[in-house]
C-alpha cells in the first residue's frame, strides 16, 4: 500500500527548418498526445505497476483455499552384527501427501482481499493520473518546441537586421554621415544577436529532445495548436468543484483510506481464535533382512484432523500490529485533505495562467505593432540625421523583444488551458477525442483476480 501511495503523491501535482528534420506532412497537437499515450516509457511502467498491483487480490484470496504438499523420503542403512557374522541391510521409505484448509481466521482473510481491492481501485486511480500528467506533459513539451522554433526564427531575422544596420553605419561612417560610436554599438548590437540566435538555436534542440523523451518521436514539422477552450469550466470555482469530485489524485488517496481500514480489520483479527482442518495420507515401505531372509513390508495410514489455536499472549507484537494499522489509517486520511488541497491550489495556479496568458496576447499585439512603427519611423528619421544608430537599435530591440513575448504568450495560452482540463481531472484521451485504443487495466484485473493456478500471464509471459 505505501507503494501506491507513494506513486499517488509523487504523481500530483510540463531557425526553424535546420533545427530538425521535417516530415512529409505536418504532425498535430493531437496525433502527439496519441503517440505519447501509447509509447510514453513512464505511462507503460505505471501500467506495469497496476498489473503487479492486480495479482494481490489474488494472493489474499489465496487465504481461502487449501493447502496441498506432497513428501517423499528413502532411508538406505547397512549394519554389521560382529558377534553373529551378519550384515542387515535395511531399507525404509515414506511417501504421503497433506491438506490443510483455514476455517476461520478471525476474518483476516475477508478484510485483506477487501483492502487489496482497495489498493487496486487506488491504483488504478493513480494510472490515471499519470495518463493525464503525461497528456499533460506532451502538450507542453509540443508547445515548447513551437515557441522555440518561432525565437530561433526571429532571433535568426533580428541577426540580419542588426547585420545590416551595422553594414549601413560604417558606410555612413566612410562617407563622413555617422561617428565610430555608431558603428561600435552596431557591431555589439550584431555579436550579442550572434550569441542569442546560439542559444535560441540550443534552446530548440532542447525542447525537441525533451518532446522525444515524452512522445517517443521527434518532432518533425508541427502545425500550431489551439487552445482548449470549449472543454473548460465556466468559471474557476466550477472547476474547483469539478476537481474536488473527480481528480483521480483525490480519488486514489480515498481507496487507500479504504483499504488502509480494512488493514486495521485484519490486524485485529490475529486477536481472534484459528480453527484449521488438515487430512493427509501416508505410506511407509520397509525392507530389511532380519534372519538371513528378505522380509518386505508396507503400512498405510489416513489421518483427518481439526487444530483450534486460542492466541493469549504474542509479546505485544499483534497489539502493535493494531495500533500500527491505526496510525497508518489516521495518515491515510489526513493525505486525502493533503491531495485536495494540492488540487486545488493546482486548478487556481493553472486558471489564473490561462487569464493572465490570453491578456498577454492581446497586449502583446498591439506592442509588436507599435513598435514597428516606432521602428519604421526611427529609421526614417535616422536616415535624415535626426535620430541616431543607437535609437534604431534600441527600437528594434523593443520589436524583437515583444515578437519573442508574443511567441511565449501564445505558448502560455494554449499549455495553460491543457494545465487546467489536467488539474481538474478531466484531461483524458475521450475527451480530447484522441485517435488511440484506450488502455483498460480492468482487463488484466478481471484475469487473474480469482485465478487459482498457472505461472502465464494473460498476455502470454
Amino acid at each position: 500500500m505505501l507503494s501506491v501511495r507513494k506513486s499517488v503523491f509523487a504523481a500530483i501535482l510540463v531557425s526553424a527548418t535546420a533545427l530538425s528534420p521535417i516530415n512529409a506532412s505536418a504532425e498535430t497537437i493531437t496525433g502527439a498526445l496519441s503517440k505519447a499515450y501509447q509509447y510514453n516509457s513512464q505511462l507503460n511502467s505505471a501500467r506495469a505497476g497496476v498489473r503487479v498491483t492486480d495479482e494481490s487480490v489474488a494472493i489474499a484470496k489465496s487465504g481461502w483455499r487449501p493447502t496441498v504438499a506432497g513428501s517423499a523420503s528413502i532411508d538406505y542403512s547397512s549394519s554389521r552384527l560382529v558377534g553373529l557374522n551378519r550384515t542387515v541391510n535395511l531399507t525404509t521409505g515414506n511417501f504421503g501427501i497433506q491438506i490443510n484448509q483455514t476455517l476461520f481466521d478471525g476474518f483476516q482473510t475477508k478484510n485483506n482481499v477487501a483492502a487489496a481491492e482497495a489498493n487496486v481501485k487506488a491504483s488504478v486511480e493513480s494510472l490515471r493520473n499519470t495518463e493525464e500528467n503525461t497528456l499533460f506533459n506532451a502538450a507542453s513539451a509540443y508547445m515548447d518546441v513551437i515557441r522555440d522554433r518561432q525565437i530561433a526564427v526571429l532571433t535568426e531575422q533580428n541577426l540580419q537586421f542588426l547585420t545590416e544596420t551595422a553594414r549601413a553605419a560604417r558606410s555612413r561612417f566612410e562617407v563622413g554621415e555617422g561617428t565610430r560610436t555608431d558603428v561600435a554599438q552596431a557591431d555589439a548590437s550584431r555579436a550579442s544577436a550572434v550569441a542569442q540566435l546560439s542559444a535560441a538555436r540550443a534552446q530548440a534542440l532542447a525542447s525537441a529532445a525533451t518532446y522525444h523523451q515524452i512522445v517517443g518521436d521527434e518532432p518533425g514539422k508541427l502545425k500550431a495548436a489551439s487552445p482548449l477552450g470549449k472543454l473548460l469550466p465556466k468559471s474557476l470555482e466550477s472547476a474547483i468543484a469539478i476537481a474536488a469530485n473527480e481528480h483521480p489524485a483525490i480519488l486514489a488517496t480515498q481507496h487507500l483510506v479504504d483499504a488502509a481500514a480494512f488493514s486495521v480489520k485484519s490486524a485485529e483479527g490475529a486477536l481472534l481464535p484459528q480453527l484449521s482442518a488438515n487430512a493427509g495420507v501416508s505410506s511407509t515401505y520397509n525392507n530389511y533382512d532380519p534372519q538371513g531372509t528378505n522380509y518386505n513390508g508396507a503400512t498405510n495410514s489416513a489421518a483427518i484432523g481439526a487444530t483450534l489455536t486460542v492466541p493469549i499472549y504474542s509479546g505485544g507484537r499483534t497489539s502493535a500490529k493494531v495500533r500500527q494499522s491505526k496510525e497508518s489509517l489516521s495518515e491515510a486520511r489526513i493525505q486525502v485533505d493533503v491531495s485536495r488541497d494540492q488540487v486545488r491550489a493546482a486548478v487556481a495556479s493553472a486558471w489564473t495562467q490561462y487569464t493572465a496568458a490570453q491578456q498577454s496576447v492581446a497586449a502583446n499585439r498591439q506592442v509588436i505593432e507599435a513598435a514597428k512603427l516606432a521602428l519604421n519611423g526611427v529609421i526614417e528619421e535616422r536616415n535624415v540625421g535626426q535620430r541616431t544608430t543607437l535609437d534604431v537599435l534600441n527600437a528594434q530591440a523593443t520589436v524583437i523583444t515583444a515578437e519573442i513575448n508574443q511567441a511565449s504568450a501564445e505558448r502560455d495560452v494554449v499549455v495553460a488551458s491543457y494545465a487546467i482540463l489536467s488539474a481538474v481531472g478531466r484531461l483524458t484521451i475521450d475527451r480530447l477525442a484522441l485517435p488511440v485504443a484506450k488502455y483498460k487495466p480492468e482487463e488484466h484485473y478481471n484475469a487473474v483476480k480469482d485465478k487459482w493456478i498457472g505461472l502465464s500471464t494473460p498476455d502470454g509471459r
